[in-house]
């Protein structure tokens, strides 16, 4: 393993509670995190770049199938694993880590999309993350893909980047060159204070963009998000491609 900041966080979440409509019919049957590209299901992809990275302890929080995936992660070793269990109430992507706040102390610490996959560059991205994560200046430092080279993305990008990397929202703009791709380094103060219930993680990125402190990492590689069940196929080929 590379060599990580001092800094670097050694907790993450990744966000497995969803629905995973856009899926269907495959998460009828299952839950999205277990789905599986080139042989691997996504939740592990997640694991197993969160473990790369340095991160000790990974809180999971689940809903949907929560028994099986539940099951799943019982199987493996490491990182760490720590439930959070919204059985009773989906919370979305805010209210997630608002409930799983007290599980992932007073530290900065890792959000991860549990269907966030990419082909690497020259260095893993989740290692360059942690080493760019400067909490002088910085709320939040989120992985940001490059629309021009992503597969699977049809939106027209979140956010613009400054030349000192802070990001600003695409706001009434056509476009924007970069989405967010679905992991970010945030600090607690961020989720203080928000409310119990369901919310969504903007709420976070909406606090640091108001201190100018939404800082953002370009992805080195290739994003392929695998949002619909015909992006597997499509997320395969350029994986396959990619070890050529």
């Amino acid at each position: 393993m590379s060599q990580t900041s001092p800094r670097a966080p050694r907790k993450a979440i990744v966000l497995a509670a969803g629905l995973g409509k856009r899926m269907l019919p495959i998460t009828a049957t299952l839950p999205k995190p277990l789905v599986k590209v080139a042989g691997r299901s996504l939740i592990d992809f997640a694991l197993d770049k969160l473990h790369e990275a340095g991160v000790e302890t990974v809180v999971v929080n689940v809903h949907h199938f929560a028994d099986m995936l539940e099951a799943h992660l019982s199987t493996r070793g490491t990182p760490r694993i720590v439930i959070s269990d919204e059985r009773s109430e989906l919370l979305e992507t805010g209210g997630g880590v608002r409930k799983a706040l007290p599980l992932l102390s007073d530290e900065p610490f890792i959000t991860f999309n549990s269907d966030s996959l990419w082909i690497e560059g020259k260095e893993p991205n989740l290692l360059r993350l942690v080493q760019a994560w400067d909490p002088e200046r910085m709320d939040i430092l989120m992985l940001v893909a490059p629309l021009s080279t992503s597969i699977g993305f049809e939106g027209h990008g979140d956010f613009h980047q400054d030349p000192d990397g802070r990001l600003r929202r695409r706001g009434s703009d056509d476009s924007a060159p970069f989405a967010y791709a679905g992991v970010a380094i945030v600090k607690p103060e961020l989720v203080h204070g928000t409310p119990d219930g369901p919310f969504s993680a903007n709420a976070f990125y909406d606090r640091a963009i108001a201190g100018d402190r939404l800082y953002g990492l370009c992805m080195d590689g290739q994003w392929l998000h695998v949002g619909e069940p015909q992006a597997i196929a499509e997320a395969e080929q350029c994986l396959a491609a990619s070890k050529r």
